[in-house]
């Protein structure tokens, strides 16, 4: 039996409160926690009651085994979905072997600074590229839809066991903290390589050949790796693996994905107008989420990190990109959230099945090179600097006289994101922004930076639904975001789990 009880937001259920919905004999245990802010704030805590002495069984994580001396599957990216197919092959008695063309996690913060300092971009090491991938500094949120596609619990009871905090188990929308992820991250490599996996730094993917004693996987650096099977678990940013792809004739798809901006409001803001008013320190920092139609296309916030920070993705030379983090307090002074709009194959001209990707980085090449040539003196001189216009000016179509405080390091520019920005794109923003039914979400006090693109894969590797094999590629297994299969750590972690499977031979349907 599961049951409720409703609290202020003040503090937490007491023991009569649980024992009087509870009943007589009986124990209980917390299944879930959220906040329910539709009226006047309060907490919402879901039990589960049980007779006493019969608790039902909790989730055990699989043992991982020693495989020094098994057969090796390589894992191309060291993401979420890698990350997690190494874990379970661990258990079903495979070697993981680990190709990542970045750095690990902590050796990447580095580059990372260098990044946000000077605007100098490591192609290989960057906000995208490298050990965690782009989720270990973007929040680490939690939440998917994605459960009829494997058991969340072994992702979150992982984590837990690496390091996250027990919360991630009951919060209705769980999160880690970019400050948190990286020792956990650093955690699961030591756990992959103490049973016997390997992990190779630096190591980006040029080549993957198939013959008749399996597949051997080029890298730029010089060295190939071989093994009878392969996890391709890029990411949604590795382009060279997609032209890679291409250049061969294997099977590709244009999908769609989304592209706007990332808008950053002050955090009290956002309190004030999700909690009516009634925000007080101690509670959690506001959260928001939408989606509207507009002219036949979703308009939706997108990776909304409350008391967070704005950093630049831009994982080439040339392009400004933007995305968000947040700490695990979530105690910043702003808010920030991809706005974006859905583009489809059919909005974008051509029978390249790359054509979206071409559309995405020509987009990103669009905000640098507008910044680069109308940069003035009071400018900032970072070259990743980022066009910038306030939220009501962009939609009556004026530019922006001075920019107000913003987390974005590289600084801001004045433009006219309404030009810049695509007419698929801009016109919908500017229709969707004064619907937006939050209070006090419409405000000049608003700052819209361009561009928001790395939000999916803008191309999909087809695979066969049962045994997850490439279809151009028997024995290849295109994964997560980067394959065009998931969207955020679980998901891509749950993919990770279903491809590592799939490489022992284990069916669909017995996942």
């Amino acid at each position: 039996m599961e049951f409720e009880v409703v609290c202020p937001l003040s503090r937490e259920p007491r023991l009569k409160e649980i024992q009087a919905k509870c009943g007589p004999g009986m124990e209980w245990r917390l299944l879930k926690r959220s906040v329910d802010a539709r009226r006047e704030p309060v907490w919402r805590y879901r039990y589960e009651a049980f007779p006493a002495g019969q608790a039902p069984a909790e989730y055990e994580i699989p043992q991982y085994r020693d495989i020094r001396d098994s057969a090796p599957v390589i894992i191309i990216g060291a993401g979420p979905a890698g990350m997690f197919a190494a874990l379970k092959l661990l258990t079903l008695g495979f070697k993981p072997v680990i190709l990542e063309r970045g750095k690990d996690v902590h050796a990447r913060k580095f580059d990372m600074a260098v990044l946000s300092r000077t605007g100098a971009v490591d192609p290989d090491s960057n906000y995208c590229f490298g050990e965690g991938g782009a989720g270990a500094f973007s929040d680490g949120k939690l939440y998917t839809r994605s459960s009829k596609r494997g058991d969340i619990r072994e992702v979150l009871c992982q984590l837990v066991a690496f390091g996250a905090s027990p919360d991630i188990l009951i919060d209705a929308h769980p999160h880690i903290g970019s400050d948190k992820l990286p020792a956990i991250v650093e955690n699961i490599r030591k756990c992959i390589v103490a049973h016997g996996g390997e992990y190779h730094f630096g190591r980006r993917v040029c080549g993957i050949v198939r013959d008749e004693t399996g597949f051997t996987v080029d890298t730029v650096q010089g060295q190939s790796f071989k093994a009878e099977k392969v996890i391709l678990a890029a990411g949604h940013s590795a382009r060279d693996i997609y032209e890679m792809l291409h250049s061969k004739g294997y099977a590709l798809e244009a999908k769609g994905f989304a592209l706007g901006v990332r808008v950053e409001h002050p955090q009290e803001k956002i309190n004030w107008g999700q909690y009516h008013g009634m925000w007080k320190p101690g509670v959690p920092a506001a959260e928001y989420s939408f989606v509207e139609q507009v002219d036949g296309r979703g308009v939706f916030s997108f990776c909304m990190c409350p008391g967070g920070v704005l950093v630049p993705s831009s994982t080439e030379d040339g392009t400004i990109v933007l995305n968000g983090m947040s700490n695990s307090a979530r105690s910043g002074k702003f808010a920030n959230a991809g706005v974006v709009v859905s583009i489809e194959p059919e909005d974008v001209a051509g029978a390249s099945p790359l054509r979206l990707a071409d559309f995405q980085l020509s987009v990103e090449r669009d905000m640098f090179r507008w910044c680069a040539a109308n940069r003035g003196k009071s400018d900032p001189e970072n070259p990743l600097a980022a066009p910038a216009q306030r939220m009501e000016d962009f939609c009556i179509g004026r530019v922006s006289k001075a920019m107000p405080a913003t987390t974005y390091h590289p600084g801001v520019i004045s433009a006219p994101l309404h030009e810049l920005l695509p007419a698929i794109v801009a016109d919908r923003l500017r229709k969707a922004f004064p619907r937006i039914k939050l209070r006090g979400y419409y405000t000049n006090a608003a700052l819209l930076l361009g561009v928001e693109s790395r939000t999916s894969s803008p191309v999909r590797i087809p695979r066969d639904p049962q045994t997850l094999e490439y279809l151009s590629v028997p024995g290849l297994y295109p994964c997560g975001e980067g394959a065009g299969y998931s969207g955020g750590i679980v998901s891509s972690a749950i993919d990770g789990i279903r491809c590592a499977a799939a490489c022992a031979g284990i069916t669909q349907e017995t996942i």
